[in-house]
Formats: C-alpha cells, sequence, structure tokens
C-alpha cells in the first residue's frame, strides 16, 4: 500500500517546469523496478528525468535508444538532461534487476 502512495506522489508532481523552466519529471527506482514504467514528454522539448533510487541497493539507469547509462547508489537522486527526442518510444532499464526494471520515454 506504501509503493502505491508513492507512485501517485511520483505522478502528481511529474511534469512540472524547474527554476530555469525546463520540463522536468519525476523517476523512482525501488525494489527493482521503476516508478512510473511509462513517462510521457512532449516531442520536441529538451526536458531533465530527476532519478531516485530508493533501493535496496545500487541500480542503473541505461537506454541503448538514448545513449544515457548512469549507476546510482541506494538513497542518490541524479538528475539527466535530455535533448530534445523525436516522436517516439525510447525504452530504458535496469542492468541490476534487467527482468523487472523496465521502463520506457513516449516523446508525443
Amino acid at each position: 500500500m506504501r509503493w502505491i502512495v508513492l507512485l501517485m506522489m511520483g505522478l502528481a508532481f511529474n511534469g512540472q517546469a524547474n527554476a530555469e523552466g525546463m520540463l522536468e519529471y519525476k523517476l523512482t527506482i525501488k525494489g527493482g523496478h521503476f516508478f512510473p514504467e511509462t513517462v510521457e514528454v512532449p516531442a520536441g522539448v529538451k526536458f531533465k528525468l530527476l532519478i531516485t533510487n530508493q533501493g535496496p541497493g545500487p541500480e542503473e539507469f541505461e537506454s541503448y535508444e538514448l545513449k544515457k547509462e548512469s549507476v546510482m547508489g541506494e538513497g542518490v537522486t541524479r538528475p539527466m538532461v535530455f535533448a530534445p527526442l523525436k516522436p517516439g518510444t525510447y525504452p530504458f532499464f535496469g542492468e541490476f534487476h534487467p527482468e523487472t526494471a523496465k521502463g520506457r520515454i513516449i516523446a508525443k
């Protein structure tokens, strides 16, 4: 039940403009899963993904299509800035839990 509340809080704050006016989306890693699994962003707009690893243990955000990867220890929050994307679906995964830590960014 607690993770559902955390997920809903994350969804409520997704897509907010930060102080620089850039769209910022929150992504949480917990228990070998990404929350939310799907992040929708506007195509053609630079944005920031703020990734928090709530553990347990380390996890990685990796995407071959986006040419991005970052390993984060438990408790670490790290921003990743993305250049404007063409419309499409861009999968990502966590290398420490490849069977369960899967998600995608959809640019519309």
